[in-house]
């Protein structure tokens, strides 16, 4: 399987994030990619290749041309106000009975207005480093288009918590809903998005919401106990031509195999039913038992099952890194399903 990796990922390293009250070094960091590509490396899982060039217009045809130009110059308008000794985190949010039409001049308006969280800073080097993940997951699909079978967009930052017009989650660009509106740009008629990742791919389901053309089916902790706590419930199942186009998992902490294999069999079979041409894999494995934010079971051999259990499908497949931060472990959880795909195809 031919992954696809840049180095350009190293110019996001944020120095905090707020969790649990306090501000602490982001789990989200450089070596997360760093593991994943020593363990495609040593599986000999096959080539890496690095990201083509491309411009914006794959990115705007997902995100909000106001958004992505925030991107663009956030920090800039941040170290103008403030200085550059810090990250950019918002101030506050936009919640219930509060405007949500009119977009605020100053920086810290700004980030409260595109953001939904306080865990996602923005630095000197995110915007390259988040359209680099996007070149990341472009060149992989690309790869597909042009007859691969399988490939591995080794994305970081990850994607599938940004929405057409908001970050968080560790996410600002959705490398996921990106490759995903190429694959029908490039004439594919019907996409399958299967999201794994233990945290619910709210910006990947809202972007195609209202759509039939990209089926979103998710596997992740029950929104009633987990992060981002306000969508991924069972009767969300799409919008107009969208309805019946979303399938939602939530699953209660404490989940082991046992239990995530019998939603990974109802999810894989509404795939099938589907008939997509191609499928994109939110491969998130943040689901594992060590892992440091999050409360599933799953074990290392477990992923292997995982990514067979995919193969089986029979359709060509991009699976995009997402979430995992059990560092020492990431990259070999990762390569296991990619492992168990090529295995069982």
């Amino acid at each position: 399987m031919l992954t696809v990796y840049s180095d350009a990922h190293h110019a996001h390293h944020a120095q905090f994030e707020l969790i649990d009250g306090k501000l602490v070094p982001p789990f989200e960091h450089p070596r997360r990619a760093e593991m994943l590509l020593a363990q495609v490396q040593q599986a000999n899982l096959g080539e890496v290749l690095p990201a083509k060039a491309v411009g914006l217009e794959p990115i705007l045809r997902v995100h909000d041309p106001g958004y992505v130009a925030f991107l663009q110059t956030a920090w800039q308008e941040w170290v103008a106000a403030h200085g550059d000794e810090t990250d950019a985190l918002p101030l506050n949010w936009a919640t219930r009975t509060m405007r949500h039409d009119r977009i605020p001049e100053t920086i810290d308006g700004k980030l409260s207005y595109y953001s939904f969280d306080a865990g996602t800073p923005i630095m000197a080097g995110t915007w390259h480093a988040a359209t680099a993940a996007a070149r990341v997951a472009l060149t992989a699909q690309q790869l597909i288009t042009d007859g691969a079978a399988a490939a591995f967009g080794l994305c970081r930052p990850p994607g599938h918590h940004a929405a057409r017009d908001f970050y968080g989650g560790y996410c600002f660009l959705n490398n996921a809903a990106i490759a995903a509106q190429a694959f029908r740009d490039a004439g594919a008629a019907r996409v399958a998005i299967l999201d794994v990742d233990y945290h619910h791919g709210n910006g990947t389901q809202a972007i195609f919401y209202d759509r039939s053309d990209v089926l979103f089916v998710s596997i992740h902790g029950h929104p009633k106990q987990e992060y981002p706590y306000f969508l991924g419930y069972e009767d969300e199942r799409g919008s107009g031509a969208g309805e019946g186009y979303t399938y939602n998992y939530p699953l209660l902490w404490g989940t082991d195999w046992g239990m995530y294999e019998e939603a990974l069999t109802d999810a894989l079979q509404h795939i099938q039913r589907y008939a997509p041409d191609v499928m994109v894999i939110s491969l998130g494995v943040d689901t594992f038992e060590k892992d440091p934010i999050s409360k599933f079971r799953l074990r290392g051999a477990d992923y292997h099952r995982m990514g067979a259990a995919i193969a089986r499908l029979g359709i060509p497949t991009l699976f995009v890194m997402e979430g995992g931060y059990a560092v020492e472990e990431i990259g070999v959880n990762a390569v296991n399903v990619l492992l168990g795909f090529e295995a069982a195809s």
